[in-house]
Order: structure tokens, then sequence, then C-alpha cells
């Protein structure tokens, strides 16, 4: 018996799932994901092979997680929010490997957000919904925009 939740109308592939995680409906997880524990990760959810996913992280609907993605733990992911790998993409050229995208422990990731290959987000940033991100977010930045700016930090004197 698993320690974790899978929907019947799931497709896990990864035998790596935290304890305590759920996998709702029509989510695809390939066989070299990680999860971590007590995880989150809701309907129309695909989760390529090169990600890693801490604890306690959220994925709403409609995130697809791409090869070099790697998620610390108590992270949000809001609905449809886009993860990217490839620079300069074309049809039916493939790359052996891919830029990292980190997204640090506490971060927040707005829905309809676009999240640009080689980005780091820091710990604890506030990415707004809508926001393309182009540029590294500081720890604890509250940003948004297109293209994304820093309008503050979290816990500052100018909060929004």
């Amino acid at each position: 018996m698993n320690s974790f939740f899978v929907h019947p109308n799931a497709l896990l592939e990864s035998n790596k799932i935290g304890a305590g995680t759920r996998i709702w409906a029509f989510v695809h997880i390939l066989p070299g994901a990680v999860l971590g524990e007590d995880c989150n990760i809701c309907d129309g959810v695909f989760i390529e092979n090169d990600v890693i996913l801490g604890n306690r992280v959220t994925v709403k609907p409609g995130v697809q997680l791409w090869d070099g993605t790697r998620i610390e733990d108590d992270v949000f992911i809001g609905p449809n929010a886009t993860f990217t790998n490839d620079k300069f993409p074309r049809s039916r050229q493939w790359k052996s490997t891919f830029p990292t995208i980190t997204v640090h422990k506490g971060a927040s990731i707005g829905a309809n957000s676009t999240i640009l290959p080689g980005i780091v987000i820091g710990a604890g940033a506030m990415v707004g919904a809508g926001t393309v991100v182009t540029k590294d977010v500081p720890e604890n930045a509250i940003f948004f925009g297109n293209p994304g700016q820093i309008h503050g930090y979290v816990g500052g004197e100018d909060k929004l």
C-alpha cells in the first residue's frame, strides 16, 4: 500500500514519491521525477523526468514542469504558471541538457506567470499573476509585471 494518494485517473510512472503526497486526476508524472513529502499535485499537471520537488509543494492545475526544474520546500505554483527550459526552441531538435530553473524555499508563483529558462527565484519571493520572469528574482521580492520588476519586499515597509 502506498504512503501517498494517486487518483485512479492519474498516470504515475515515478516510484520516487514522498509520503502524504496527493496526486489528482489527469496528472502525468514521468519515471525520473522526484516528489517530496506532503505535496499536492492538482488536476491536469505534467511533470517531466528531470524534475525535483521538495516537501509541501503545491502545484495547481494546468502547470507543466519540464526537465531541469528544481522546486524547493513550501513552494506554491499557481494555476497555469508556465515554466520553459529552452531559450531557442525548434521543432524536432532535442537538447541533451537544459538550463535549470530553481524556485527556492517558500516562494510563490502567481497564476499564468511565465518563467524563462535558467531563472532563479529567491526564497520567500512573491511572483504576481501574469508576470513574465526574464531575470532572477531576489529573496523576499514582490515581483510582477511584463517584464517582471521588483515592487517591494515581503515584510518590508513598502509592502503592497
